[in-house]
């Protein structure tokens, strides 16, 4: 089933181009949105969160128009949205910061409102903060605040703007087992630097560059696309600008195979370096 349809979606700041004819169409599951700094990523997302309205360009979410007043406000009870810098009050505690969003989102009966500001306190695993004003919590647990008021409703779109931003290894594997249980019954869109993210949960990956789709498939196709570019080898290659040192004293080289070199699997990361090349590690094109 789809639920997003993008045609021909276009965004300017001024003279800057954020999107430029964007066509998607996205169904159930956890889809996963890569690309340097100024791809376009967040432009994409806060369009169809409804927080920002395109050039031009059609939008069609869960079956309604945003651009009418009518299905934007319908759609927005059936969404959940996690900006990028999220703005939290920092003398609310947490329990009152979602309750309030909570009553944004026309939850009116309290009982049933409490119990689900309750329920996604847990799912965030920040029952024992709830009395804790948000200016008290580290950024970690701010960051599961802001994806707890996202998740408030059970919305069918979920939208996540560097989420795991904060998150330290322990919180990012809760994050990762809630991520793909949503993803199982609902849509999930997740933007990201973090390729493992998206390695571990995305059956879908879209990369960005300069405001346009430049691959959208299966992580694994993007991995193959650095196939027989990615190699081994005991000392550090000359000339070569894309590798590192491995903790086991090797050195992982991604382009022309260096002397001594070994092939290994390519990762998902080495594809999305292959694919945008100088841009994904911000060296002039």
């Amino acid at each position: 089933m789809t639920t997003v349809r993008i045609a021909g979606l276009g965004k300017r700041f001024g003279s800057t181009v954020a999107l430029d004819d964007v066509d998607l169409e996205i169904g159930t599951g956890l889809t996963g949105f890569l690309g340097p700094n100024g791809a376009g990523k967040t432009t994409l997302l806060r369009c169809l969160a409804t927080a920002l309205a395109p050039d031009r360009g059609r939008l069609e979410i869960l079956g309604r128009d945003p651009t009418v007043v009518e299905q934007r406000t319908d759609l927005r009870r059936r969404l959940g949205y996690l900006p990028q810098n999220p703005g939290l009050y920092p003398n609310f505690t947490a329990f009152a910061l979602l309750d309030y969003v909570a009553v944004l989102k026309e939850l009116t009966d309290r009982r049933e409102r409490h119990r689900e500001v309750r329920r996604v306190l847990a799912e965030v695993q920040l029952s024992d903060r709830a009395g804790t004003k948000v200016r008290k919590l580290s950024g970690g647990m701010r960051q599961r605040v802001a994806l707890a008021q996202a998740l408030l409703g059970n919305p069918e779109l979920v939208i996540l703007d560097e989420p795991t931003v904060g998150l330290d290894p322990e919180q990012r594997m809760s994050f990762r087992a809630l991520i793909s249980r949503l993803g199982e019954s609902r849509t999930v869109l997740l933007s990201t630097h973090q390729t493992e993210d998206v390695g571990a949960l995305c059956e879908r990956v879209v990369v960005m560059r300069d405001g346009r789709t430049v691959f959208d498939g299966t992580p694994p196709a993007l991995a193959g696309l650095a196939g027989d570019r990615v190699w081994l080898s005991a000392q550090p290659p000359g000339g070569s600008r894309t590798y590192w040192r491995t903790a086991d004293g090797r050195y992982r080289t991604l382009g022309e195979r260096p002397d001594g070199g070994e092939p290994t699997a390519p990762s998902l990361e080495d594809g999305y370096l292959t694919l945008l090349g100088p841009a994904a590690v911000g060296t002039p094109r």
